[in-house]
């Protein structure tokens, strides 16, 4: 028996589409409401869900071992409204499951709108067991309690779903502005730090944020805290790439040399290219930048195919190919890039401007068309404008070239 485990608050928006990703495969499901003040409790139920209740406890990881209580299940898939199940991936999760040594199943999540690490591997499948609890603030999970496990009783084993499991829209740019998540994440990682001033997992986490918010120098300090604090051994594997990727990105602005640098000690860890994809593409760009385009687009393409579902990086492939003079392969770069993320307005521009260099005059009229509404109703009305104004004077977007 497989049981879906939630807390929720205020998911009106989203709990109807997580819900029904997993019926497919999950034999109950138990949310536990903090305090929706919306009708999240009323959807939930109606989609067959039990709920239960609790104040918000002001962290994540007492909320979800609260939530364990609930559940009867065998097995605890662990989901968060802004997550739903692919059901590609059921097949493989079912084969998982019935191997009798395997304890938890870590599943791969793509972050829809997160360029700079599309892929992450969570560790939300697992058999349940009272000793597997949720720990760490904020970004709380089970691989403290794990770890302690398999000492204990070496014949468990972790294993990895190769197909892409989740989908997650929570690192949306657009949504993150509109959410107070960052400065949630930043109270939080700043208690943690203050507890235990070395540990490198708060390092990371704040030296991300700090980057991300213009707090440059502590940021980049605190990622070399961290990886200068974290233990070697494959069991760290995880963060020391998030670590060194974080470096390669707050660096690749002021010293491309040392992100290089980062993104390829990045690249020799041993993961899978899903999970490396954040720093092989970033290192590409970089290359790109350098006019190193032969390992430029050696990089992107094997990206393209091991992961021929994430659209940036044939947007990127499609910028390489163009300026490496192939116009032919940097169309149909753009084109698969649009067939999986048909909202992405650079997507629209470039294509426009490499329909346009082959004497595809229609094309690039609608492609610039495109744009240009994709811009306008991201509310980027100033871009918009702007590539109006760049665009009239080389097509009539209403009419035949000038």
């Amino acid at each position: 028996m497989l049981s879906l485990s939630m807390i929720v608050r205020d998911e009106a928006e989203r709990i109807d589409a997580c819900l029904n990703s997993v019926k497919g495969i999950v034999d109950e499901m138990v949310l536990l409401d903090t305090g929706s003040t919306d009708n999240t409790v009323a959807l939930a139920e109606a989609a067959g869900a039990r709920v239960a209740r609790m104040d918000w406890p002001g962290d994540f990881a007492p909320a979800r071992n609260a939530a364990l209580e609930h559940v009867k299940g065998d097995w605890v898939l662990v989901l968060d409204a802004d997550e739903r199940l692919r059901a590609e991936a059921i097949p493989a999760i079912r084969a998982l499951m019935a191997q009798p040594d395997v304890l938890v199943i870590n599943l791969l999540r793509h972050e829809l709108g997160a360029a700079m690490a599309p892929y992450s591997n969570v560790s939300r499948l697992f058999r349940r067991d009272p000793r597997i609890r949720w720990s760490r603030p904020y970004h709380s999970m089970i691989d403290d309690s794990v770890t302690e496990i398999l000492q204990q009783e070496p014949h468990w084993r972790v294993a990895n779903c190769a197909e892409p499991a989740l989908l997650h829209d929570g690192y949306r740019p657009e949504l993150l502005n509109q959410s107070d998540k960052a400065e949630r994440l930043r109270r939080s990682m700043e208690q943690w730090l203050e507890d235990q001033p070395d540990d490198p997992y708060a390092c990371t986490k704040l030296g991300a944020l700090e980057v991300s918010s213009g707090n440059h120098e502590r940021g980049v300090n605190l990622l070399r805290k961290g990886l200068g604090q974290l233990p070697d051994g494959a069991g760290r594997t995880a963060e020391r790439y998030e670590l060194l990727l974080n470096l390669g990105i707050a660096l690749a602005p002021e010293d491309a040399d040392a992100a290089e640098s980062y993104y390829r000690q990045a690249l020799d860890l041993a993961l899978d290219v899903r999970l490396s994809l954040g720093a092989r593409l970033n290192l590409a760009a970089l290359l790109m930048q350098a006019n190193q385009l032969d390992e430029a687009i050696q990089l992107t393409t094997t990206a393209c195919q091991r992961a021929p579902e994430v659209a940036l990086a044939w947007y990127n492939l499609g910028l390489m190919e163009r300026r490496r003079g192939d116009l032919a392969a940097s169309l149909r770069a753009y084109e698969r890039s649009l067939e999986l993320n048909p909202d992405h307005a650079e997507s629209h521009q470039n294509f426009a401007v490499a329909r346009l260099m082959g004497g595809d005059i229609d094309g690039a009229r609608a492609s610039f068309r495109a744009a240009i509404d994709k811009l306008r109703q991201q509310n980027r009305a100033k871009e918009a404008g702007a590539l109006q104004a760049q665009v009239s004077g080389i097509v009539k977007l209403d009419g035949s070239a000038q």
